[in-house]
């Protein structure tokens, strides 16, 4: 598997943050400042392999009534002002549903790792020192790592795209043994070929065995730079079943159902010569509401032209949701049996979200377009769609 400096967010939204106190003492390793700080406050990162861990110092000028800096001491050589310039804006955001503004910035530095060092993204951030409600953490700034390692994985002759992600932020990917439930480190294995790394289906502690495929496996001979081996284990766990692929070009799952109409549908062999929408949906949910009059105005725009949806509902109630769906004019078909989240083809497709929808060719069954065609791209995708569809008749 290879360094991957930056990016690893973009593949991976979840992060485990690490905290990084601030005090008003200059440290003794600090060999040069920047000149024109008048409020520093300083911190330090720790990276390399926990044996021979080196440190980092940060710096972070809050002066009143001008904007915050931060400085990473990105070399380690205790001179900042020699490093590439970090990031430090202003940002707000919902914390627990609640507005708040919290500084938000970016740094490379570079992180032993084998004989060498390497450059490796970290993300920081700082909430707002003034907020009462986090007077617990006005002396610290967190940060996570941006940076990982990419490759391939060969499990009984099958090779899948693999991360193999050091949440510590240290460039050790042994993680820490200390807390069993939290490894430190994550084994992300794209199983079902999506391209796409789930969170929750395709996520392992390298530490613990894991099965695929049915053959449960374990990594040995960990290194701190990632290195390691893969061994059929002497254990047997269960295995955690992948969600479908169902990225475009992949084929969409058949299944027979019953409209709230009482007629049965074949998805997707009863759409011939369209493009047909199904859309996971619920009157409970606003995203989704937010989305329907786009929904709507499409389906008026491309009905005439072989564009069609199929609507499979989330809702617990049929009689609020028919009287919903004949007041908004939504006249397509729905699907709908009450059981929520644990509705058939939400549990066929893996629907862990709404509103979801696919755009799909109803001669081949192929994914022409996924969830990302929703909002201004779902005119354009349809569009597309049926221009490819016409172009292949």
């Amino acid at each position: 598997m290879g360094w991957l400096s930056s990016g690893i967010g973009n593949l991976v939204p979840g992060y485990s943050p690490q905290r990084a106190v601030l005090h008003s003492s200059k440290p003794t390793a600090l060999k040069k400042p920047p000149g024109d700080v008048t409020a520093p406050l300083y911190g330090e990162l720790k990276f390399g392999p926990r044996e021979a861990q080196t440190s980092r110092l940060l710096l972070l000028d809050e002066p009143t009534g001008k904007p915050p800096r931060l400085f990473v001491d990105s070399n380690g050589n205790g001179d900042l002002t020699d490093d590439a310039p970090a990031t430090w804006t202003e940002q707000q955001v919902a914390a627990g549903g609640v507005p708040t503004v919290i500084r938000m910035g970016e740094a490379t530095v570079k992180i032993p790792f084998g004989r060498s060092t390497v450059d490796g993204r970290l993300v920081f951030y700082r909430f707002n020192k003034s907020d009462p409600t986090r007077a617990a953490v006005a002396d610290s700034v967190f940060y996570y790592r941006d940076f990982g390692l990419k490759g391939e994985l060969k499990l009984a002759g099958k090779s899948y795209s693999s991360l193999l992600i050091d949440e510590l932020s240290a460039g050790d990917f042994r993680g820490q043994s200390i807390n069993p439930q939290f490894s430190g480190v994550r084994l992300m294995i794209d199983v079902n070929g999506d391209t796409r790394f789930d969170e929750r289906r395709e996520a392992y502690n390298p530490k613990q065995p894991f099965n695929i495929g049915g053959t449960t496996w374990e990594l040995t001979g960990m290194t701190a730079d990632g290195k390691f081996s893969i061994v059929k284990s002497s254990q047997t766990v269960d295995e955690i079943k992948p969600a479908p692929n169902l990225a475009p070009g992949a084929k969409a799952l058949p299944f027979t159902a019953k409209t709230t109409a009482g007629k049965s549908v074949t998805f997707p062999a009863d759409y011939k010569g369209k493009v047909v929408l199904l859309d996971f949906w619920a009157t409970w949910c606003g995203p989704c509401l937010a989305e329907l009059p786009n929904v709507l105005s499409n389906f008026a725009k491309y009905k005439a032209s072989g564009f069609d949806i199929l609507g499979i509902s989330l809702d617990k109630n049929q009689d609020g949701m028919t009287s919903f769906t004949k007041e908004k004019g939504m006249t397509w078909p729905q699907i709908f049996d009450g059981k929520m989240w644990q509705t058939e083809q939400v549990l066929l497709y893996g629907v862990e979200g709404i509103p979801f929808m696919l755009i799909v060719d109803g001669d081949t069954g192929e994914i022409m377009a996924g969830s990302e065609a929703r909002g201004e791209a779902l005119g354009p995708a349809i569009e597309s769609a049926l221009a490819r569809k016409k172009r292949l008749n």
